[in-house]
């Protein structure tokens, strides 16, 4: 094969792996902000009893959360791995078309949840599965509506979080080179989920909330602890992600990849 015919299979390879992990990036970050009005609870989805911890001796928490925590380690894990392959710039360009596409379907929830009912729409839904009377109006509106501190709370973290896994990432990268994947991975998702974890409540429900600093420090232990132990449990799954991502480049071009990507010089 020519260096000309290799050159074109590289970039091939490479926008496709690209428009690949960023569609697992996108639709799992989109679906969680969407979903994530759902509260749910960690110990009863498994079957144990209520934590029932207590922090500054007045805030009795469980592990209650969110709906989107359960795919939002895959964001975690796909940031990861546009890191490895694509480097800063990478991860950078669809962090920040992501915050865009999130913005956007905010601004399209709010609007159609303006739009008037229709009657036979109305009807239909009327009752429940109990016979009680059911709005499914105020439903659909009540579900997919979110405040405005909860919407702005959420991109902001979103982009600091990913800002930060990346500077984390690079530097690690800088230490362990090829090796220890793990760490750097593993590493800059603590780092940046810490950060994450904190802002989003702080912005949401103490700025544009009535939420106390102690509630705060406290709801954002909780939230930390589940991406703590998601973070330690996903490894295994960046080990085979790199691997099949290997497999699909070949040896010569995956080399190349991580290895522009070390030293920014990757391009999409």
């Amino acid at each position: 094969m020519t260096e000309e015919n290799q050159d074109k299979v590289f970039q091939t390879k490479k926008t496709n792996l690209f428009i690949i992990l960023g569609g697992i990036f996108l639709t799992n970050a989109i679906l969680a902000e969407i979903i994530g009005v759902k509260i749910f609870s960690g110990e009863t989805t498994l079957g144990l009893n209520a934590a029932n911890w207590t922090f500054f001796g007045d805030y009795v928490l469980d592990f209650n959360l969110t709906a989107g925590a359960v795919i939002w380690p895959v964001v975690f894990l796909t940031t990861d791995i546009i890191n490895e392959y694509f480097g800063k710039k990478g991860v950078r360009k669809i962090s920040f078309i992501t915050a865009g596409l999130i913005a956007y379907s905010f601004i399209v929830i709010s609007l159609v949840t303006e739009l008037p009912p229709a009657p036979f729409w109305l009807e239909v839904n009327a009752v429940g599965p109990s016979g009680a009377p059911f709005d499914i109006d105020y439903a659909f509106n009540t579900i997919f509506r979110q405040g405005l501190g909860i919407i702005i709370g959420s991109l902001v973290a979103f982009l600091l979080g990913q800002l930060l896994d990346v500077f984390v990432f690079q530097k690690l990268r800088k230490i362990t080179g090829s090796k220890m994947i793990w760490l750097r991975a593993t590493g800059s998702t603590l780092v940046s989920q810490f950060i994450d974890s904190f802002v989003v409540l702080g912005i949401a429900f103490y700025v544009f909330g009535n939420w106390s600093i102690e509630q705060i420090i406290a709801v954002g232990i909780i939230n930390y602890i589940y991406k703590f132990g998601v973070a330690i449990l996903l490894t295994p799954l960046l080990y085979l992600g790199h691997g099949l991502i290997d497999r699909y480049l070949g040896k010569d071009l995956a080399a190349r990849m991580t290895a522009e990507a070390s030293r920014d010089t990757s391009f999409i």
